[in-house]
């Protein structure tokens, strides 16, 4: 398994600071790969088949990022990081099954792959090791990783139902990106805090600036799903649509009063499984005004993310962050 963090990347990293996360990465790579090793040979296969099939690492470099803020990384930040990962990778095993996945990440779904009882399945397994890694940490990160687990499966839920009458759309859907996506990730920056040694107020704030910071990378994938090219992200463009998911593009244009709309809205209410239907309403989304005003959002969320990073002292670790947010929405600009 390998990464190549966005952060690595931006200016703002100094040689010495990009050493750290390189090496905290691959000791959360190694730790990860012991962990979910098997006795049982398909087990050990099934467990790290989401793994190997790429991924940013965002989770857990931003722990070990968030742990520049403190003393720095140590055994406990990778363990927290290696924890956070599972989790996440755990989520997949499941989402593939709930989407109904044929690819994930240019390899074959979990579901594909297998079936959907064994990843359902695997993805508990993972859950579970992630939860044995995390009660190393003492009661209060057991306490988290509960919360944020609920949390995560909540949002999921909430997903896969329609927005309550009387509830605004957008309203629904941006808690719906708190729980599924932004938990984890808050996660995943309090927990680099908690174990390098920051005191609670700093924990909290990495803890609200990674919610935020989860919110807009979620925002930015959605953007990323209509408006890229297969070409630029080795993902089939409009996944979210042929899946009738509602992103935020799609519930600006429904709440659009211009008649000229008419033809998308037609689009966007049908069943876009059939490749012409939805090159059309690919092609019309991303001339609407819609996209513009969703992109203007979620730049808007990141920024939130980076105002919660005042309290923190100034710093390399604070400009790196800064620098992350930047980064995550950056990839629609």
């Amino acid at each position: 398994m390998s990464a190549t963090p966005p952060v690595l990347a931006l200016p703002s990293v100094s040689s010495g600071l990009t050493e750290r996360l390189q090496q905290g990465l691959a000791d959360v790579d190694a730790l990860l790969r012991r962990e979910v090793d098997h006795d049982d040979p398909f087990i050990a296969e099934a467990n790290v088949h989401l793994a190997e099939a790429g991924g940013k690492r965002f989770r857990p470099l931003l722990t070990l990022l968030a742990a520049e803020v403190g003393e720095g990384i140590n055994d406990e930040v990778v363990a927290a990081a290696t924890g956070v990962e599972l989790t996440h990778l755990a989520s997949l095993y499941h989402d593939d099954v709930m989407d109904e996945a044929d690819v994930r990440r240019g390899a074959p779904s979990a579901n594909a792959k297998y079936d959907n009882s064994t990843a359902i399945l695997v993805g508990d397994l993972l859950f579970g090791t992630a939860s044995s890694i995390i009660a190393d940490l003492g009661p209060v990160a057991v306490k988290i990783q509960a919360e944020t687990f609920v949390r995560l499966c909540s949002g999921q839920i909430r997903d896969d139902r329609p927005c309550p009458p009387g509830t605004d759309p957008v309203d629904y859907y941006l808690g719906v990106l708190a729980d599924k996506t932004g938990v984890l990730i808050a996660t995943a920056a309090r927990y680099g805090a908690m174990f390098s040694g920051c005191s609670q107020e700093v924990v909290e704030t990495l803890r609200e600036y990674g919610e935020r910071l989860g919110m807009a990378f979620q925002l930015a994938d959605d953007l990323i799903d209509i408006a890229s090219e297969r070409e630029e992200t080795g993902k089939t463009p409009g996944t979210d649509l042929r899946e009738g998911k509602a992103t935020l593009p799609v519930l600006l244009t429904r709440a659009s009063t211009d008649p000229a709309d008419a033809r998308l809205k037609e689009l966007l209410g049908s069943d876009l499984r059939d490749d012409d239907l939805l090159a059309e309403a690919l092609r019309l989304l991303r001339a609407h005004p819609a996209m513009e005003q969703a992109r203007e959002r979620t730049y808007a969320v990141a920024r939130q993310a980076q105002d919660a990073l005042r309290p923190l002292p100034e710093g390399e670790a604070k400009e790196a962050l800064l620098a992350l947010a930047t980064g995550v929405v950056d990839r629609v600009g």
